[in-house]
This record gives structure tokens, sequence and C-alpha cells, in this order.
């Protein structure tokens, strides 16, 4: 039986105002949050201990990154993926392939690293008008495979290597996909939960060491806990209205947010939207695992 969890408080802990706040990415190696603002072309480092936010500016639409085996980063922006070191007060990239280049219109969108050493991400047409977004795995040999397409908004993956299967959305259609995987392929792709228009759109997740799905959802100000069986156990309202993406660290769960888009009567009532929030949970809820890109 899943345990139940209960959060024990909400703080806004990085107070951005982000246009498009995603990615929560936890490094454990310098014990830092990698967070981004996709349409305000930044990336921030997040330290916990001393609650500072560190800006750098990130051009071309930076929208996910992931760990990378010798202490770098693998990441994707408008161009295609990319090997990212930070250095000082700057980022340094390294394009490594574009699968995409003839799709100007699309760019990509949310990603992570897989439990097999590749880093899966997915694209969206940005004007949100057309099924033109797909699925791409970059190997660790510097391959793109793609892996599925037709999507209007993706957002994860989210992997649960323990029970064989990853998690994907289409935020735009409200629904959200699991399919048989070793991480570098899927199969028996099925609709997972499909969610009505009151429930918001389900955006960026994260897994626990429970296997409970944790979904922040925009446009409904939550962030929902489900379980491997799709049930809802629980749902924490966030205090601003576009929550974006979750990330677990231990006994805390690291929300993203965004205000794009938000008219000035609704930043008057949530003034921290696109900030960064910690919700502290009653347990200790990581995954013992670290998933980086062998390359």
């Amino acid at each position: 039986m899943v345990p139940p969890v209960e959060i024990l408080s909400i703080d806004c802990v990085a107070d951005e105002k982000a246009l498009l706040g995603e990615g929560p990415l936890w490094d454990p190696r310098i014990n830092r949050l990698i967070w981004l603002d996709i349409k305000g072309d930044a990336l921030f480092l997040f330290d916990p201990a001393t609650l500072s936010n560190k800006r750098y500016k990130a051009s071309d639409m930076i929208s996910a990154v992931g760990l990378a085996k010798g202490g770098d980063y693998i990441c994707v922006n408008r161009q295609g993926f990319h090997r990212l070191q930070i250095k000082d007060d700057s980022l340094m990239f390294e394009k490594i392939i574009d699968p995409e280049k003839d799709l100007p219109g699309n760019r990509f969108n949310d990603g992570k690293t897989d439990p097999a050493g590749g880093f899966w991400a997915g694209t969206m047409d940005n004007a949100e008008k057309r099924a033109s977004g797909q699925w791409w795995r970059l190997s660790p040999g510097g391959d793109a495979g793609n892996l599925l397409k037709d999507f209007m908004v993706t957002n994860g993956p989210a992997f649960d290597d323990e029970r064989g299967c990853v998690f994907l959305t289409d935020s735009a259609k409200q629904r959200i996909f699991r399919a048989c995987s070793d991480g570098q392929s899927l199969s028996e792709i099925e609709v997972f939960l499909q969610f009505e228009p009151e429930d918001g759109f389900p955006d960026g997740m994260d897994i626990d060491r429970f296997g409970c799905l944790w979904v922040a959802f925009w446009d409904s100000g939550v962030v929902r806990r489900f379980s491997p069986e799709g049930e809802l156990l629980s749902q924490v309202a966030i205090g601003v209205p576009r929550p974006t993406s979750v990330a677990i660290v231990a006994d805390r769960l690291y929300v993203t947010s965004a205000s794009i888009g938000l008219n000035e009567n609704v930043i008057s009532q949530s003034p921290q939207s696109g900030g960064l929030f910690c919700l502290k949970a009653n347990a200790n809820l990581e995954k013992n695992k670290v998933y980086q890109y062998s390359s």
C-alpha cells in the first residue's frame, strides 16, 4: 500500500517572477537546484542552504537540462541538443544535433535523462496551434532517434524503471500517457489519465520512491499525486495559478511556476507567480537513483 504524504509547509524560495519557469533539476554533485525561465532566456542555480538564486543568461529558449557524466550537463534549446557547461558567470554550449532543423516553427520543451544513459526531449509548435510536437531520444553516441509524433505540448518524461515504464504528457490534450520502456525505446503506449477542462492542464512531473506520480497543473494552481494505478491520492494548492513542473529532493518538492499570459488582476492576487516554491513533506520521497547522460 502506498503511504499517504502530508505537506507541512509551502514557501516561495525564489521570487524571480519568471515568464515561463520550468525544468527543475537537482544536481547532487553541487547540491544546487537548476531551473529555467524558457521565455525569459534564463537559467538559475538555487542553493537551498543559503536561499541564493544565481541567474545566468540562456539564449535560444533553453527548456530542459539533464546531468551528464564528467560534471557537465545535457540540454535542449531551439537549436536542438547541446552539451552544457556552467562556468563562473556564463554558460557554454557545444551543439550535438538538431533533429528538427526542417521545422522552424517548433521548439524543444521538456526533457529528462533516462535510466539507460540517454536523454529524452519533446518538441512543440511554439505558437501552440499544430500537433507538430515529437519525442526524441539522444543516444549516448550522439544520434537522435524519433520515439513519437503528433503531440501538441510535450511534457515529462517521468521514468519508473522499477516497473519498466515511462510517463509522457500532452498538456494541450490534458492527457498523460504510460508506456513500457527500458529507457531506450517504448511500446504498448496507452492513456494513463485523461483530464477535464475544470482540472487544468497536466504539465511537468516527477515520480517518488513509492512509484507515485506528482504532476503540476497549469491553470489549476495545484500539484496532484497519483498512485501507480492512477488513483488521485492528494492535491496541494501552491498559491499561484500556473505551476509548471516538480522535482523531488528528499523530503522537499520544488515546484516551478509561470507568470506569462496572466493579467494584472491575477498578478495582483498572486504576486509570486513565476517563482520557485519549496514544499516540505513529512517523509523522504526521493528515489535512490540518479540518471546521467553517459556520453
